[in-house]
């Protein structure tokens, strides 16, 4: 089928960054594990191109897939060229540095989700106005069985098949963004990125935002709102995904940035491949899920000086996996006696540290003359968002 063109000149999306309160690694492996969303975003704009231009743009330049595999391959689930898809300009800004284990990928893999289903729009089976995940024809969704988002294996998944691919009424803009689907594509993308081992939270954290709960259970008392699942190299895993408000108080999240490039998928190999030699420190993954558990706990309650000790006492247990690092180390002692605990955030080996605090003024100067860069972030942002849009489609297949 060949896709037709609309109106919709351009649409911009956005998300935030995260940090992880507690439960690096661990969460890789099925324990639990709490991320927050910060201030810091993202910005993904796509724009069609004029009539002359055949290639796909990435911030004015030839759009390379081999350079950008996030996009190409989100490229590949949304928007396929093999189904007419339209090539398109894509401009990339926001204030999340990269490899710093603030979420800037997944942050990326949502927006520009986001942005390209509010372009595409999505068809519905039923006449009526209810845009509710069942009468989706086609679409990404931990509801939906037959589609299958972690395959590369060919374009379009995402049509539904039998009766429910049936298409009666079609939708774009703001009426087809879903939170679940975003998080969806950006974890199958992270998950590639990451050889195979990629848990769900940073692009679940980075679709919903405020605070996110990744457990190995439905906890009570929280939103559960899906499961997501994935064949690892080390077997099945599944996540449950849920959400939280926690009780407001007058916190605040200090990020100290060693500025050392420290890729996620090193870090990530590196613990497995420790785990390989040696299974029995499994011990030490399973002990920052318990901590994970208590912290959980105290965020319900809104004991956040319990949730700055929880997070000190992960630090403790991440620097006996080796994934800290000297500067690493540096900033979280500088943040410490201003602060109500801090860590590191992220794969580690570099990157960002977190600190929660009272006073984010004291905690950010004594970062800086540890010789970190600083970034100041309220306690939880909000999700994913489209900016700019137009209710006009820019391609539907």
């Amino acid at each position: 089928m060949v896709g037709m063109s609309g109106k919709m000149s351009s649409v911009t999306a956005s998300a935030p960054g995260k940090c992880i309160l507690f439960g690096e690694h661990a969460v890789v492996y099925g324990h639990p594990a709490v991320a927050v969303a910060i201030e810091q975003r993202i910005n993904v704009k796509i724009k069609k191109n004029d009539s002359r231009t055949v290639e796909w743009k990435l911030d004015g330049l030839k759009f390379d897939p081999k350079k950008h595999p996030h996009i190409q391959a989100i490229r590949r689930r949304l928007w396929p060229a093999e189904l007419g898809a339209p090539p398109l300009s894509i401009e990339i800004s926001g204030q999340i540095p990269t490899a710093s284990g603030l979420g800037s990928s997944a942050a990326l893999s949502v927006a520009a989700s986001a942005a390209l289903r509010a372009a595409r729009g999505r068809w519905f089976n039923n006449p009526s106005t209810d845009n509710a995940t069942e009468f989706w024809a086609e679409g990404f969704s931990s509801l939906i069985d037959d589609t299958d988002v972690h395959s590369d294996d060919q374009p379009n998944k995402s049509i539904r098949t039998g009766n429910y691919g049936k298409k009666i009424r079609h939708l774009s803009g703001s009426q087809v963004i879903d939170y679940d689907e975003c998080a969806l594509i950006a974890h199958a993308v992270e998950a590639i990125a990451q050889g195979g081992r990629a848990s769900p939270m940073d692009s679940s954290t980075c679709s919903h935002g405020n605070v996110v709960v990744l457990s190995d259970c439905k906890e009570e008392d929280i939103d559960w709102q899906y499961s997501r699942n994935l064949d690892t190299p080390e077997g099945p895993r599944e996540w449950q995904i849920h959400t939280v408000s926690p009780p407001k108080d007058d916190v605040y999240l200090v990020i100290g940035n060693t500025g050392i490039y420290a890729p996620t998928s090193v870090q990530v190999e590196k613990v497995a491949k420790m785990l390989g030699e040696y299974p029995e420190r499994m011990n030490e993954i399973e002990t920052i899920g318990l901590i994970a558990r208590r912290g959980i706990k105290f965020l319900l309650s809104g004991d956040y000086d319990a949730v700055g000790r929880a997070m000190s006492e992960n630090q403790l247990m991440l620097q006996s996996i080796g994934v800290s690092s000297p500067e690493l180390e540096r900033l979280i002692q500088a943040a410490i006696p201003t602060s109500l605990g801090a860590k590191l955030t992220g794969a580690g080996g570099g990157g960002c540290m977190v600190a929660l605090t009272r006073d984010p003024k004291a905690t950010s100067e004594a970062i800086e003359l540890a010789g970190g860069r600083t970034i100041i972030s309220s306690f939880g942002a909000k999700g994913m968002d489209l900016d700019e849009y137009s209710e006009e489609f820019i391609w539907k297949v």
